[in-house]
């Protein structure tokens, strides 16, 4: 990160840390015996939590339309960092899916288990079952969080989108499965444009070391997200879950070059697009795999 995770204050660090294990370990318990007993409000309460989660990480989400109310759905976000569950979370009332390996991190994957994370193995000979779990929950009305890039990236630019478990958006016991393209980009540092230099403060990819990132990003101050929402869509108003891929891949691409471009800084509050079907030309313009 040439010198850059020297950034930051300790003493914030230290009291942020306080602050979310303050705030983290007396809620599992309650998040917990709620998943045990079956009670509805284990649904959006995940939610409750990441939102003071994200004011004492110091992100400002800065949110562009809305989130889908029809059930079941499947967000399809972009994926730049683990920051992305706090932010993602903070906005919808929903379940990740994540890869095996986050079910054995410490803490975090405890919490993903009492968010009801479903956790998939990213090998080919497994894709079929990891659809069926998938499926079944969305059978259940359930509200999914995918990340279709398979990995996290720089957050400058979205990767191609495996549209194998987009398989999964087909009709479940006769109810559609709606598709929410979501696209996510951290912006700014303190009020000013992070750039490329200093996207790599929040976003984690490649062979970063967990403990370190996390620790210089907690020294950080105020970090803004733009959290776009965009047109749903269905794998019947696509034609294909290829198709569906692609149509989310060109939404979710446009959106972070959009943030990142400064083209949403007064827009907060305009609509989400209206446009539902894709345009076949933007099909097979952008790949997906």
């Amino acid at each position: 990160m040439g010198g850059i995770e020297r950034m930051g204050s300790t003493a914030l660090r230290l009291w942020r840390l306080a602050l979310y294990l303050g705030w983290t370990l007396p809620l599992m318990p309650v998040q917990l015996i709620g998943v045990r007993l079956g009670f509805s409000w284990t649904a959006t309460f995940p939610r409750f939590y990441h939102r003071r989660c994200c004011r004492i990480f110091g992100f400002r989400v800065r949110r562009i339309g809305q989130p889908t109310a029809l059930r079941p759905v499947l967000f399809v976000s972009n994926h730049a960092s683990y920051a992305d569950i706090t932010v993602l979370g903070s906005q919808i009332a929903g379940s990740f899916i994540a890869k095996t390996e986050v079910a054995g991190w410490p803490l975090f994957g405890w919490l993903a288990k009492l968010q009801r994370t479903v956790f998939v193995d990213r090998q080919v000979r497994s894709t079929a079952q990891q659809r069926d779990a998938i499926t079944d929950r969305l059978a259940a009305k359930d509200a999914l969080i995918l990340f279709p890039e398979g990995t996290s990236d720089d957050g400058n630019r979205v990767l191609p989108f495996k549209s194998a478990l987009f398989s999964v958006a087909e009709s479940t016991n006769g109810e559609p499965v709606v598709v929410q393209p979501v696209s996510i980009a951290y912006t700014r540092l303190n009020g000013t444009p992070l750039g490329r230099r200093y996207r790599p403060l929040v976003a984690w990819y490649g062979d970063m070391a967990l403990a370190p990132h996390l620790w210089t990003m907690l020294g950080l101050g105020t970090i803004e997200a733009v959290v776009e929402f965009h047109a749903p869509t269905s794998i019947a108003e696509c034609g294909s879950r290829k198709a569906l891929a692609q149509y989310c891949y060109d939404r979710v691409a446009g959106g972070v070059a959009d943030a990142l471009g400064g083209r949403r800084e007064m827009d907060s509050e305009r609509r989400p697009r209206t446009r539902r079907k894709p345009i076949h030309s933007d099909v097979a313009t952008s790949p997906a795999g």
